[in-house]
């Protein structure tokens, strides 16, 4: 990310010298710049969340939910080069955890089932969705032994 800002600020710099020249009878000339629309499909969480690694099959995968809710994801997990699964797909740079501010658990699910190149989809207790690459799965997971936020819900519900 930091390449591409370092890019752009060095084309910015070369332009306004391009197009504050003068010609050698005095007069300024007019510049045509092309001009290039860029659109990100996500965003990420923190600056630290690694994302350039991504392969087009998993950008597509997040524009297509993109285009399906209306709303950028926000990724929170990209790259992950010491993750502690040795066959996790973020040591691969070929997936992502997700969430989409103002869009539900279910119409994010619902949206990256029909994306073309879709892998894995996992739905997290905190509201993060796992999308990959990888062989096509699905699942629901809440911490170990089926701990974390839905575990306490029912055994809240019990004990009322």
């Amino acid at each position: 990310m930091r390449d591409v800002f370092s890019i752009a600020l060095s084309c910015l710099l070369a332009l306004s010298f391009f197009t504050s020249s003068e010609a050698s009878d005095g007069k300024r000339r007019k510049v045509s710049l092309p001009t290039r629309s860029i659109t990100v499909a996500y965003a990420v969480q923190t600056a630290s969340v690694m994302t350039n690694c991504f392969s087009p099959r998993l950008r597509s995968i997040l524009a297509h939910i993109a285009a399906s809710t209306g709303q950028r994801p926000l990724v929170t997990s990209g790259h992950r080069p010491r993750a502690h699964r040795r066959g996790s797909l973020h040591r691969l740079c070929q997936a992502a955890d997700i969430r989409v501010p103002g869009v539900s658990e279910s119409r994010i699910i619902a949206a990256a089932r029909t994306a073309p190149g879709i892998g894995g989809i996992g739905r997290y207790c905190n509201g993060i969705i796992h999308v990959d690459t990888g062989p096509r799965r699905q699942w629901a997971h809440c911490g170990r032994r089926g701990g974390g936020l839905l575990a306490a819900k029912r055994r809240s519900g019990r004990r009322t």
